[in-house]
């Protein structure tokens, strides 16, 4: 039987062939989503080594943050962009749980990111969670907690408010446009742990920086910052 169902499988791979997510290439057995070439080619940052690393520079003197790092740079055109744009529009929440296990991976490696008691990704609005069907920042965050051993909470920051897209502001209309849309939902859970906040892409961190301070005026002891990638 197990011998059949080997057949049944190399019968629909050869119809339907599994085909990496960075350069379209079909996938040989023991690789899942992402070639191994691609996924030695991707452009990593090693801002887990480097605590005052662009992320982290970013977001001084605009929230107390403990760390702030992206896995990967982000610019247009480019393997990276494809696997963001397949992880958010194509239905592939599974590729943001293998990129955040690499990504969890990198803060295991780090003496900066110890200690963390809770995992919250930016939530999406609910209705826009529906119309996805997933929200790609938690599947991240799944990822990274396979990685920490750390659980992921989806209740304690919500998104009651529907904004417009961030994509073509300015960094000054995107904190305008983040303001007062994210809420705390239970203080209580977050009093004096460390959070590790999770995103799919950093541009300006104006998202961030308006869920941060949310989570450290709801009673957040320390507050660090993990994406996937950084628009430089």
């Amino acid at each position: 039987m197990r011998q059949f169902n080997q057949y049944i499988q190399d019968f629909f791979s050869l119809l339907f062939p599994d085909l990496c997510n960075a350069c379209g290439v079909q996938l040989v057995q023991g690789e899942k989503l992402i070639c191994i070439h691609c996924l030695h080619d991707l452009p990593y940052t090693d801002f887990h080594i480097y605590p005052q690393n662009a992320v982290a520079r970013l977001f001084w003197g605009r929230v107390p943050c403990h760390a702030a790092m992206a896995l990967l740079y982000f610019r247009k055109a480019t393997k990276v962009q494809q696997l963001i744009h397949r992880l958010k529009y194509r239905s592939q929440p599974q590729l943001g749980f293998l990129l955040g296990s690499i990504l969890g991976q990198r803060l295991l490696l780090s003496e900066t990111y110890t200690g963390i008691d809770l995992i919250l990704p930016v939530p999406l609005h609910p209705k826009k969670k529906r119309s996805r069907g997933y929200n790609q920042s938690e599947a991240i965050a799944d990822g990274i907690a396979s990685m920490l051993n750390v659980p992921v909470g989806t209740t304690q920051l919500i998104r009651p408010v529907v904004t417009s897209t961030q994509t073509k502001k300015n960094r000054y209309k995107r904190f305008e446009n983040m303001q007062s849309v994210f809420r705390s939902a239970d203080p209580a859970q977050l009093k004096g742990k460390h959070i590790l906040l999770v995103d799919d892409v950093i541009t300006t961190g104006a998202t961030l920086e308006a869920c941060a301070q949310v989570l450290l005026d709801g009673g957040a002891g320390k507050l660090s910052i993990a994406a996937l990638a950084f628009a430089e």
